[in-house]
């Protein structure tokens, strides 16, 4: 096992499948038992979940709401994805704990890095929500904030597609697939992994990043078992 403690963060797009908004059940449950799969091989999780097919604060704002406002909004809606995902898990027999970094006591605990570092200690697969807790800031932050807190080895970021790309590969047949890449590569070819405040912190702390199709069954499996699945960047 080439990983033993990982942040998985996932788009709040992805669990909407085929639908244009909203929470597809079937995805889902076939999230929930890749997971599973990498939970009984005795890998730590930690998941960050965005919550782009609820409510995304930029969009929001440019609709004319509050830019503060609507970015609480954001993050609200990733309470109702891990909530979602949590009970998804569950019914998979998967021990869970969720997290917020805006207290919401009554459905989850407050952000605390040494219970969240305990409960993956036992096993139980920890999701965060509310992103960082403050506004201008994306879960891909948040991604890379928890991942340096939890001390993981690495992010596994999950998309659509099958890695990173020099155009995208959803409008372009003939874009080409890098297998690997260096932090100064990809900025020097301007490409764009995460917002820029996510990537340099990532980069700062040494921290890999892979990303990867998550809708391939089997990826998650083979990418901690030490497969070349994806891209992978580093220093």
């Amino acid at each position: 096992m080439l990983h033993k403690r990982i942040l998985l963060k996932l788009s709040g797009e992805a669990l909407m499948g085929d639908q244009n908004h909203g929470i597809d059940p079937s995805r889902l449950d076939n999230y929930a038992k890749e997971i599973k799969q990498i939970h009984e091989e005795g890998v730590e999780i930690a998941i960050v979940i965005g919550g782009g097919n609820i409510f995304r604060g930029v969009s929001g704002a440019s609709k004319g709401i509050d830019r503060v406002q609507a970015d609480y909004m954001g993050m609200l809606a990733t309470v109702i994805n891990g909530l979602a995902l949590q009970t998804s898990l569950e019914d998979n027999d998967v021990p869970t704990r969720f997290q917020t970094a805006i207290k919401i006591e009554a459905i989850a605990e407050p952000f605390i890095k040494r219970k969240a570092t305990r409960h993956l200690e036992k096993g139980r697969v920890v999701i965060f929500g509310c992103g960082t807790g403050n506004p201008f800031f994306t879960t891909d932050s948040a991604a890379v904030l928890r991942a340096i807190e939890i001390n993981a080895d690495v992010i596994l970021k999950g998309t659509r597609v099958d890695g990173i790309y020099d155009t995208d590969p959803e409008k372009n047949k003939n874009a080409i697939k890098f297998n690997s890449l260096t932090f100064d590569e990809v900025l020097k070819k301007g490409l764009k992994i995460m917002d820029t405040t996510a990537f340099t912190l990532s980069q700062e702390n040494n921290l890999p990043i892979i990303v990867f199709d998550m809708n391939t069954k089997g990826n998650l499996k083979k990418i901690i078992n030490g497969k070349p699945i994806g891209t992978r960047v580093y220093i």
